[in-house]
């Protein structure tokens, strides 16, 4: 089961004769290296990982078959081979989705009440920081930007803090100025988010140009869109159906996996993985594909 995949790495769930683990496949390694060795191989579920590409790999492991339990982060060392857990989380919040940043682990989880905290912890060991407590949705990396959803009132916005030192930083003003939005996502230079509740639509904004522009609004690409992804030029989204691609260059978008697939991205990074066969049956053959988005041939402009 892919998980998420960044420049020349990708996460996996595998199950087989040696039980159910998480591990990481690197680009021109022959063999996964094992992250963890699930402790219970029915109810233990990988659910989003990160990796800095050199040393440090942060991934959080679902203790249920359902979204609301509890969920533990840990964190590999590419040089030692081990494995430590960093946090637990036993309290409902915000899905977990660590990041790896100049030697830190952040992330978020539940605190009560309806808040969360945003963590951050040194990878080696040491105590965690808390950065900032809310009504507060999963942090996501966004250039030198941790950027996050909080509610503000009776509304919702975006906030940042700087990813170096916590600090609480600017947005650029198009995004400052974003209210009540769904699946915002960012490499710090493309923005994207989905606005509107009954007619939702995928809004895109680039640095340098004057105002968002809404890219996909027709149905069935724009319904129930989800799990936002930036890939180069590329923008990814989930539908109930299917995963789609957004081609910036050509404002064209496409299918890019057959039914029920799913889609992860980071960086140039782009991976797929589908069932060839009935996705629903025992003799589905699960396939997983990684590409460089950067060499994929541009979708044609419609019309």
């Amino acid at each position: 089961m892919l998980t998420d995949t960044g420049p020349g790495w990708t996460a996996l769930q595998l199950t087989g004769a040696q039980g159910r683990r998480a591990v990481l496949v690197r680009r021109g390694e022959t063999s996964p290296r094992t992250l963890l060795r699930f402790a219970d191989p029915v109810e233990h579920q990988l659910l989003a990982a990160d990796f800095d590409g050199r040393r440090w790999a942060a991934f959080a492991v679902l203790e249920g078959r359902t979204l609301d339990s509890p969920w533990s982060l840990y964190v590999w060392d590419a040089v030692t081979g081990g494995t430590r857990r960093l946090a637990r989380a036993d309290r409902p919040g915000p899905l977990p989705r660590p990041i790896v940043h100049d030697g830190t682990v952040l992330w978020a989880q539940g605190t009560g009440a309806g808040k969360a905290t945003v963590y951050a912890a040194p990878a080696g060991g040491g105590h965690a920081r808390a950065w900032r407590t809310g009504v507060l949705d999963t942090p996501f990396a966004a250039g030198g930007l941790l950027v996050w959803r909080e509610a503000a009132g009776d509304r919702t916005r975006p906030a940042a803090v700087s990813l170096r030192d916590g600090r609480p930083a600017a947005l650029p003003p198009p995004i400052a100025a974003l209210r009540d939005i769904r699946a915002l996502v960012s490499d710090g230079t493309t923005w994207a988010w989905v606005a509107g509740e009954t007619e939702p639509r995928l809004m895109v904004w680039r640095t340098g140009e004057t105002r968002p522009s809404a890219a996909v609004t027709a149905s069935p690409a724009a319904d129930g869109m989800d799990q936002l992804r930036v890939a180069g030029r590329l923008v990814a989204w989930r539908t109930p159906e299917t995963s789609y691609a957004l081609d910036l260059g050509s404002d064209a978008y496409t299918a890019i996996t057959p039914a029920y697939g799913y889609a992860a991205a980071s960086g140039n990074a782009l991976a797929v993985a589908y069932s060839v066969g009935n996705a629903k049956s025992a003799g589905a053959r699960p396939v997983i594909q990684v590409v460089d988005a950067a060499r994929l041939p541009g979708l044609p402009r419609c019309g």
